[in-house]
């Protein structure tokens, strides 16, 4: 009886903190949803380290150190991760789960680490985080956040579901990059060839998709998870008895029709201690010595843009799908929401992580019925035991996950029908942010595009005065950031 009576306390606790019935859910979709978002997201931890840790600084050394750590890098990420989420839930209360950036991790990769040493690197990425956190703080980032006008809110929410879709299919194997001597109109082609051939995995991230297209039709309650945990055993099956082995050997590519990242299967290791000797391995001022005060403001410039935009779209999007937000595309707890988001970068780069911020792929627990900060409070708690559990993350493959996100991101495009098509003063910029996103592989960029086209239209259509001030400054402001790469700035 005592027990009975403690579980039923306990729920009423959670219930109440989390505002799980007042929300329509139950402590048992927030759960699931909270599994879903991890399973999309487990990704991270084996994508990060091959981002970050087999690409080389300024000094020639590899970025997580004098030689490849991988496993730190790893290790590292797991644990940011959730300690991002668990306090994003516990603070924000919302089914917004926070991971390592991968359009930041990649820009930092390919760009900005050429340039400083990985230190220096993370030191921008710091910066980047405090000054994200004065901006949220000051309420400076809720002002600019309410002045973007609800059509624009609308079509970043579903440019982003066309950009997860696409996301999807090249995780899934389904869309390619065209060899560099197709000589075709467009980068991107369906399978590997003239022939479009397909590979196992990408059969196994079409059938993931059907079966949960198929599941939710039937409205089986929890069916993006179904479809991941049989899709995720299907693949093992496979791999099993058909060996197919990875696209890459030893970092070295060999194969299109492989696995991308994670070859499914069983590990003989289950349980390891995590590496956490990246964390730490900060040098908050040095790139200014080594570039000098200009180019690396103008980094920090960079980088705060693209979070801040980039946060931003993924809230809105999420928020407007979880049936948060209200007429004008605000949603509850914002600052509180947008303050742990700039903790993210912070805490990011001080575990050389690359700056954590907000998942896209949390829409797929959205979609399964997450409404409150408990799904990713449990989403969290899963990414910190996955760091001492890394060897299992080698089970679900990226092309496991990726299924998913195209069903999140039909589900995301059903709010188009939001958006005013008569006007053309909204119409227009709306439809800008939407395809940027996608064929540009960037939100922020979406985002920059729809911004300025809204403000440069509505000015010359006569509505100038309908422009709410702060909108005038950053669209000049994303006007600059576009202009940014016209520039060279290390010489």
């Amino acid at each position: 009886m005592a027990n009975a009576t403690q579980q039923k306390e306990g729920s009423g606790f959670l219930d109440r903190f989390f505002e799980v019935t007042k929300r329509g859910s139950t402590l048992g979709t927030e759960f699931r949803g909270g599994l879903v978002i991890f399973m999309t997201m487990v990704y991270i931890i084996i994508l990060n380290p091959i981002i970050l840790a087999f690409n080389k600084d300024v000094t020639g050394n590899f970025i997580g150190g004098a030689a490849p750590h991988p496993a730190a890098i790893a290790s590292a990420t797991a644990l940011t991760a959730g300690v991002m989420t668990l306090l994003f839930g516990l603070v924000a209360r919302l089914p917004f789960a926070i991971a390592a950036g991968l359009g930041i991790n990649s820009f930092l990769a390919v760009t900005i680490v050429h340039g400083v040493t990985w230190p220096e690197a993370m030191g921008l990425v710091v910066i980047d985080g405090i000054v994200i956190v004065i901006l949220a703080a000051t309420g400076l980032r809720t002002m600019i956040f309410n002045a973007v006008p609800p059509a624009l809110k609308t079509a970043i929410t579903v440019g982003i579901g066309l950009f997860i879709t696409f996301i999807g299919l090249v995780d899934g194997g389904l869309v390619r990059r065209n060899a560099d001597a197709a000589n075709t109109p467009v980068p991107v082609n369906w399978g590997v060839g003239p022939n479009h051939e397909l590979g196992i995995p990408t059969v196994v991230f079409i059938f993931g998709v059907l079966l949960i297209a198929v599941l939710m039709a039937l409205k089986v309650r929890g069916a993006i998870l179904i479809g991941l945990v049989v899709d995720t055993v299907v693949a093992i099956i496979l791999e099993a008895i058909l060996h197919i082995g990875g696209k890459f050997v030893d970092g070295k590519f060999v194969t299109p029709f492989g696995w991308d990242t994670t070859i499914p299967g069983w590990p003989t290791q289950v349980v390891a201690l995590p590496d956490l000797s990246t964390i730490g391995q900060v040098d908050l001022f040095g790139s200014f010595g080594r570039l000098g005060a200009l180019a690396a403001i103008m980094l920090i410039f960079t980088l705060v843009f693209s979070n801040f935009f980039d946060a931003m779209g993924t809230m809105t999007g999420l928020s407007k799908q979880a049936g948060l937000a209200d007429a004008k595309g605000n949603f509850p707890r914002l600052t509180s929401a947008l303050v742990v988001e700039g903790v993210g970068a912070v805490a990011g780069g001080y575990t050389s992580t690359s700056s954590n911020t907000v998942y896209i792929e949390s829409a797929s627990g959205i979609a399964g019925g997450a409404r409150t900060g408990l799904a990713t409070s449990f989403t969290g708690l899963l990414f910190i035991v996955a760091a001492f559990f890394s060897p299992l993350t080698s089970v679900v493959p990226i092309e496991v996950g990726a299924s998913a996100l195209v069903i999140v991101g039909c589900l995301m495009m059903a709010q188009v029908v939001d958006i005013d098509w008569k006007d053309w003063t909204i119409s227009f910029p709306a439809f800008l942010a939407i395809v940027v996103m996608p064929f540009t592989y960037s939100i922020a960029n979406g985002i920059g595009v729809g911004f300025v086209s809204y403000v440069i239209i509505r000015a010359f259509a006569g509505k100038a005065k309908e422009i709410h001030p702060l909108l005038w400054v950053v669209a000049a402001g994303f006007f600059v950031y576009f202009l940014l790469p016209a520039f060279h700035l290390n010489g």
